[in-house]
């Protein structure tokens, strides 16, 4: 089964044609897309996308781009909204160091709001982390230790010693488009070391977009080119590539149906 664990399908670049490239999608073979909220004020747009598609679900969080949104969220509204139907995670959330478009303290606040969900919901932590791998890490470790809860690390391209670190909290990890770059050997040599019952693969359309389509709008239709890398990187066939990362993805994401 393919399976695009990270689409953003609520973007302004699929407003004029979303049905096409959700129709796309299936006729590459995709099977499953988890679509993913960036702010708590997007999520009517994109649970409603999951609510009238039988194989799309979705989350709710903020990305830290939006941390300043809200600078006080708290984990009991995250929770409240993830009871509702089709909601399988909690985020895009975590810190960026790179871009600072929200506050570093408004970041952090916000990111252990969502930790405190995901504890209290038992739901998979969708993270994102840029130029921040120290405190990611002191993060995750300080909230792990209060109370354990599940962790994806998504479209991992920090450092080893984050992974590492990430890896002794049962953290899973999910490749991306970027695994396809020319220039991208550092994120593929962490891609080596992760664990293999623990990656899974998302395309994070509509960024992104693997070669041969780099420099194009990213869609899920694209997911084969960056399966098929995973399988290059870690010597697997195209089939093992395919069955490891569904059994993963089930694995971490249990409050889904199988088709």
């Amino acid at each position: 089964m393919l399976i695009d664990s990270h689409v953003n399908l609520h973007a302004p670049q699929y407003a004029e044609d979303r049905t096409a490239v959700i129709a796309r999608a299936r006729e590459a073979g995709i099977q499953l897309m988890v679509t993913i909220c960036d702010k708590v004020s997007s999520f009517g747009d994109v649970h409603a996308i999951a609510m009238a598609e039988p194989d799309i679900w979705c989350t709710v969080g903020t990305h830290p781009h939006e941390a300043k949104e809200d600078p006080d969220l708290s984990a009991d509204t995250l929770a409240t909204l993830a009871r509702r139907p089709r909601v399988i995670g909690i985020g895009e959330c975590g810190l960026d160091f790179h871009y600072d478009f929200s506050p570093r303290d408004v970041q952090a606040r916000v990111f252990r709001a969502h930790i405190a969900a995901a504890r209290q919901t038992s739901l998979p932590l969708v993270v994102h982390t840029r130029e921040a791998d120290d405190v990611m890490g002191d993060i995750l470790e300080e909230e792990y230790a209060r109370g354990a809860f599940r962790i994806l690390m998504h479209c991992y391209t920090s450092g080893p010693r984050l992974a590492a670190r990430a890896v002794d909290l049962g953290a899973y990890f999910s490749v991306s488009g970027i695994a396809t770059f020319k220039a991208a050997e550092e994120v593929r040599a962490v891609i080596r070391s992760m664990p293999e019952d623990r990656i899974i693969v998302e395309t994070d359309c509509p960024y992104l977009a693997p070669v041969p389509m780099r420099g194009r709008r990213n869609e899920p239709a694209y997911l084969p080119h960056i399966l098929d890398k995973l399988g290059e990187i870690r010597g697997w066939s195209r089939a093992e590539a395919e069955a490891r990362t569904e059994r993963a993805f089930f694995s971490l994401f249990d409050r889904v149906q199988r088709p």
